[in-house]
């Protein structure tokens, strides 16, 4: 029994032996490297804080542009809004694009084309900019040249914005339907806006324009199941 007794309490101490170099393993290696865990927490709190930061420095930059934007188009004259949207700078290109199509129309109000198929095509050809953007920006220079670019290249540059699940593609089939028109082929033109007007996707407006237009061409249109026409 008193043998049974001295490795128990052996046992024990090498048990609180084995706990105290595991603690000071532990303290050792805290002193070592606890600063670590300090500089996560810093990098946790510092990057949480910098995320605010960037959001708010977003924000006032979108609410200053946002204001550059009221303020130029609140000026009475058309050249002074002109004028002041382009003397508008942001590093967003996305803004930038809306900001150029913005001076393009105060251009084009001015009797300024040239001006505004420029800042136009300043947009379309920006690989920076949202597509959807050059897209309009490229459909409006179109239609603003229309008296003075030739059929080929107009009908080149409709056709590849006419593409099938392009944005602007029903607009641009109906550029299309009026250049076969103006081309002497109205049974091309009826035939093209048929297509539009059948289109699941074609809006209210652009339907009742396509069908006007067949029937002023001396067409007959086809009503049969059109969406968004109770028939």
């Amino acid at each position: 029994m008193a043998r049974q007794g001295s490795m128990s309490n052996s046992d024990g101490f090498i048990e609180e032996v084995t706990e105290e170099v595991r603690k000071d393993r532990f303290y050792y290696l805290l002193r070592r490297y606890g600063w670590v865990g300090g500089l996560i927490v810093v990098l946790i709190v510092g990057g949480a804080a910098w995320s605010e930061y960037s959001k708010a420095q977003a924000r006032a930059a979108a609410e200053g542009l946002g204001d550059e934007i009221l303020a130029a188009l609140g000026q009475p004259e058309t050249l002074d809004r002109q004028s002041d949207l382009e003397a508008i700078e942001t590093s967003n290109p996305g803004a930038q694009a809306i900001v150029a199509m913005l001076a393009a129309a105060e251009a084009q109000q001015a009797g300024n084309t040239d001006a505004a198929v420029a800042a136009l095509d300043s947009v379309s050809v920006n690989g920076e900019v949202p597509e959807i953007y050059r897209q309009i920006a490229a459909f409006k220079a179109l239609v603003l040249q229309t008296d003075g670019m030739d059929e080929d290249s107009r009908r080149q540059q409709l056709e590849a914005l006419a593409a099938p699940g392009a944005p602007l593609s029903l607009l641009a089939q109906e550029q299309l339907a009026l250049l076969d028109i103006e081309s002497g082929a109205p049974d091309a033109a009826i035939a093209r806006l048929q297509s539009i007007i059948e289109n699941a996707s074609v809006s209210t407006d652009l339907q009742q324009r396509a069908l006007q237009v067949i029937v002023a061409l001396g067409g007959t249109p086809d009503l049969d199941n059109l969406p968004g026409l109770d028939n």
